[in-house]
């Protein structure tokens, strides 16, 4: 599987001169949602929606009570077995019990590829979040997410945005959520962008991630319409040859990942005039992933 193969001696997350020149040009432009970027702007509704709704689902609403009165019903069977009004019951005291849990947490994010601060920004203004330190190779773009960060009071002093590769973040760092969107098919070496992730999540915490399937819908959708037809993205943002099909992603976490689980995978599709939408085929176009450490 080449998509997925490493060398030793190489920046993990380094991409071509020719790569790195593009992002660089698109830095001015960045913040500009009706601009050159504006199909990540779309995209980041998407982004926020998946994390929180699996932080959300996954809660686990009886953990650490201590005794039986305390704890939330949860019925062995189908809720529609029971009449309405008992079953409404049960589903208010689950969502009270959720929003109470989810508003209890303080959680770390780091954000790989973070490039003009797109999701970096989107999540330090999530209550549940304490801390977001953003990375990326482009000095450029790093550059525009600092300055676009001071325009809002209430993140500033929550993001850190840092120009390294993830194999030179410290191993003593870790954090709840760590996030790698659009990001593993610029990288020369996804696999072991994925290993040297790994090593940062706490135990319990997530790593949400989103790439392309390497299929002729992506080539047509994302290079011939998107960059050559409709102009969504500049010509030479993406190359066929660096797209990671889902299953492969699957099989390299069932071999090299024992402490991480899958929790949820979905396509998602771009729509003119329409925008990103969720799709029930994680094997066909772009697609996001939800992996947590569980022990």
């Amino acid at each position: 599987m080449t998509s997925l193969c490493c060398r030793e001696n190489d920046k993990l997350t380094s991409i071509c001169s020719e790569e790195k020149d593009h992002f660089n040009q698109l830095a001015s432009s960045w913040w500009n949602i009706n601009g050159s970027q504006r199909i990540l702007h779309k995209m980041n509704l998407l982004r926020m929606d998946f994390i929180q709704d699996t932080i959300s689902s996954n809660l686990k609403l009886n953990e650490g009570v201590e005794s039986v009165e305390e704890e939330v019903y949860i019925p062995p069977y189908d809720l529609s077995l029971l009449p309405n009004e008992v079953s409404g019951a049960i589903k208010l005291e689950q969502i009270l019990k959720k929003r109470q849990l989810y508003n209890k947490l303080s959680l770390r994010a780091l954000d790989v590829g973070c490039g003009g601060g797109i999701l970096s920004e989107s999540l330090a203004r999530l209550p549940i979040i304490k801390a977001v330190t953003g990375i990326d190779l482009s000095n450029e773009v790093l550059e525009v997410a600092k300055i676009h960060s001071k325009l809002d009071p209430l993140i500033v002093d929550k993001i850190d945005y840092k120009l390294m590769a993830i194999e030179d973040l410290p191993l003593t760092e870790k954090y709840e959520i760590i996030t790698i969107f659009e990001m593993l098919e610029h990288v020369t070496y996804p696999a072991a962008v994925l290993k040297n992730v790994l090593e940062h999540v706490e135990i319990g915490g997530w790593v949400f991630l989103s790439t392309i399937n390497r299929d002729f819908i992506s080539w047509f959708t994302t290079i011939f319409m998107g960059e050559h037809i409709l102009k969504i993205v500049p010509v030479g943002t993406h190359t066929l040859e660096k797209y990671i099909n889902q299953k492969e992603i699957v099989s390299w976490f069932n071999e090299n990942a024992d402490n991480f689980e899958i929790k949820d995978s979905k396509g998602c599709i771009y729509l003119p005039f329409q925008g990103w939408s969720f799709t029930n085929c994680p094997d066909l176009g772009n697609y996001f992933m939800a992996i947590q450490r569980v022990k």
